[in-house]
């Protein structure tokens, strides 16, 4: 073996699919056989098992991705990712460009595509891939980043070398049309629920635990906007361009315009043929050009105010209803659902549209045999908004809505101030049945892999699960027996039951499935009650004072926790071993206690996470929103205006983040991490604090 030659072989094998890889997905010139391209990656494949201290992340072998599951950790954002503002109105975009040219005078503008997929942000060091990121909450996302080295058109190696030593990038991930069509035509024929647009796809996608998964689903990925310090151009044109030259796949459909009428023509242009576009698209984004423009004209805490999108008109289509059919819900919801005449929308064919309820059929009098228009608007699922009456059957007759559920046959109720029917039959109702267990084993509820939706009818049908209090009961050779099983999915499942029981009881309290009650909701009530035992003993009061609950939620409660049934779930799941009670935090001090705070904008020393950690340590309390139960509003750099003047209005204490540390003794710098949202952040020298997106 010699590493010499075989180092210079890889390296010569890694720049030349690089390259070719480029030419093919990013330029659409491709320059040698797929076979060709096979044989050299293969030989790249085998050189570098025969070397693995070579190893390298970016290395073109690395596209097809891996089956290794890992979870996604949080990792804060060098350069806050900002919404855009919205606008479905052109007098709206007009009032836009005449305040910017009042504020600075005339200014150049680029109109860009505004892709419909989801937002990612690319960090580059020395011109290799080093992260990549999703928006998350614009202060921090999630790093997926070995999902991303999966789409072939990101650089892991940029060309040239005239980039910044590190800088991001941002743009949009999504799904042409060509691979969600080809994705649902693979889970038809396997039997799986199909996915309802490739927006969805491609957020979906994303996030797979196994980035195997994602090679395999064919993403791609536009970039249009570069942060960093020391960019090449003071443009955002000119950048555009040099990210071109470094390997970036930039949109072609950019055009730099200096007036409303020129914006206009590039609008109503593309909201014709971007039909004829082999990827989703939903408006125009127009960003004024310059830098020195855009620092003059600054951000919002949520929006920069140089750039706007302007939102396209949903789509819609005609087409006739031949049917209704109604879903049940885990909680015994009950939904109309649609099924029409095949017809081609916003670049997906349309079967199925949701009615949401009886009132929606009743107000727009639909029926069966009727043209009715459809539309996407933003909506998962597409929904009918007007039926043709012009068009209708002579012998058309009004819809009756069902009187009884489509699965059990239990007479539907309707409860006070609610517009959906519902089945009370929880316990005997199959979808609801396998629902509510289907819920309790997902990855945000007790993250029991191996119990997916087709295991779970399958233990179902084979009488071993009636409940979700059940699930602690399977044994490894009843399972194991079973088809599609064996011994080593058995075992797997068991294992992953097991693990089950460390889940924490914020995260217990959400797998129940208690109706209204979110992720969101039960870490407040397991905060506030600390147990599930003080939640039963507390009555509708008292559930209500809890932050973010309120009376609707509070009554969900109580008649969850009223029922014999779920009660003696409650029980079996005790007795089962899962945590009941939230663990008690050990406190740093308590000179914050009985007191509640907000905390809101950006610190110099501290995230904002960091911030609630440091309140919840000294013995505080966060609160969401301000309110006059609200004690002290910690306010950062670019906060909302909207928070600090329902704070001066409510007479809430407003203090500054020194102030705050002064209050708990300087103990600011020993901050803890919430270990359920955030990791360490990274050094320095890997993530640098200062830049610009302008």
């Amino acid at each position: 073996m010699n590493t010499v030659n075989d180092k210079q072989r890889i390296d010569e094998l890694r720049a030349k699919l690089d390259y070719y890889n480029h030419k093919y997905y990013v330029e659409n010139s491709p320059e040698i056989e797929d076979y060709r391209f096979d044989m050299l990656l293969r030989e790249l494949q085998d050189l570098e098992a025969l070397h693995p201290e070579l190893f390298d992340p970016n290395s073109p072998t690395q596209r097809v991705g891996s089956d290794i599951t890992s979870e996604f950790r949080s990792v804060e954002h060098s350069f806050p990712m900002l919404s855009l503002a919205n606008t479905y109105s052109l007098d709206e975009l007009h009032e836009w460009v005449e305040r910017i040219e009042r504020e600075i005078g005339e200014v150049e503008y680029v109109c860009e595509l505004k892709f419909d997929g989801t937002a990612i942000s690319l960090a580059y060091r020395d011109g290799a891939l080093l992260r990549a990121v999703t928006r998350g909450d614009g202060e921090k996302g999630d790093d997926v980043t070995a999902n991303v080295r999966t789409i072939r058109s990101v650089p892991l190696h940029l060309r040239g070398d005239d980039y910044p030593s590190y800088f991001e990038i941002r743009g949009e991930i999504f799904m042409p049309y060509a691979s969600f069509d080809r994705l649902n035509a693979e889970r038809e024929a396997a039997g799986e629920p199909l996915l309802a647009n490739p927006r969805n796809a491609a957020a979906g996608t994303l996030k797979q635990l196994s980035s195997q998964v994602v090679a395999r689903r064919g993403l791609d990925c536009t970039l249009y906007q570069l942060a960093g310090d020391a960019l090449p151009s003071a443009s955002h044109w000119g950048n555009m361009a040099k990210a071109r030259e470094w390997g970036f796949k930039i949109s072609d459909n950019m055009r730099v315009c200096r007036n409303i009428a020129q914006i206009d023509e590039y609008i109503a242009h593309w909201d014709t043929e971007r039909k004829r576009l082999p990827f989703p698209t939903d408006g125009v984004v127009v960003k004024v050009n310059r830098y020195d423009d855009r620092r003059k004209l600054g951000s919002t805490a949520k929006a920069p105010r140089w750039a706007v999108a302007y939102k396209f008109k949903a789509e819609r289509a005609a087409t006739r209803l031949l049917s209704i059919d109604f879903q049940v819900g885990r909680t015994g919801a009950v939904t109309p659902v649609a099924n029409l005449a095949p017809v081609l929308l916003a670049g997906t064919t349309v079967k199925r549209a949701t009615l949401h309820n009886a009132e929606q059929i009743a107000q727009l009098d639909i029926r069966i045999g009727d043209t009715v228009y459809v539309e996407k608007g933003g909506e998962i699922i597409p929904k009918i908004t007007e039926v043709d009456l012009a068009e209708r059957p002579a012998d058309s007759r009004p819809f009756e809505y069902i009187d009884r559920c489509p699965e059990c046959g239990t007479p539907l109720v309707r409860f006070e101030g609610e517009a959906k029917h519902y089945c009370p039959n929880q316990s005997g109702c199959r979808p609801q049945i396998l629902g509510r267990i289907e819920h309790f084993v997902s990855r945000k509820a007790m993250n029991i892999e191996g119990l997916g939706d087709e295991t779970v009818e399958l233990l179902w049908q084979n009488d071993m699960l009636h409940d979700i209090a059940d699930i602690y009961t399977l044994h490894a050779e009843r399972l194991a027996a079973l088809p599609r099983l064996g011994e080593k999915s058995a075992a797997n499942i068991m294992r992953n039951i097991s693990s089950s029981r460390e889940v924490p009881f914020a995260r217990v309290l959400f797998a129940l499935g208690i109706r209204f009650v979110g992720e969101t909701t039960a870490k407040y009530l397991a905060a506030h009650f600390r147990s599930l035992d003080a939640i039963m003993a507390a009555d509708r009061d008292t559930l209500a004072e809890a932050d973010e609950v309120g009376e609707r939620i509070a009554e969900a409660i109580v008649e969850y926790l009223a029922d014999t049934a779920n009660r003696d779930i409650v029980e079996r799941l005790r007795r089962a071993g899962l945590q009941f009670e939230s663990e008690a935090a050990e406190l740093a001090s308590d000179v914050l206690a009985g007191r509640s705070f907000v905390i809101s904008g950006k610190f110099a020393s501290h995230s904002r996470e960091e911030m609630k950690a440091l309140v919840e340590s000294h013995g505080g309390r966060n609160l969401a929103a301000v309110s006059a139960n609200v004690d002290y509003l910690v306010a950062g750099e670019k906060m909302g205006p909207a928070k600090l003047q329902k704070a001066q209005k409510s007479g809430v204490a407003i203090i500054s983040e020194e102030e705050f540390l002064e209050m708990i003794g300087g103990a600011g710098c020993s901050a803890p991490h919430p270990s359920h949202e955030l990791v360490p952040q990274q050094d320095e020298a890997e993530t640098p604090q200062q830049g610009t997106l302008f």
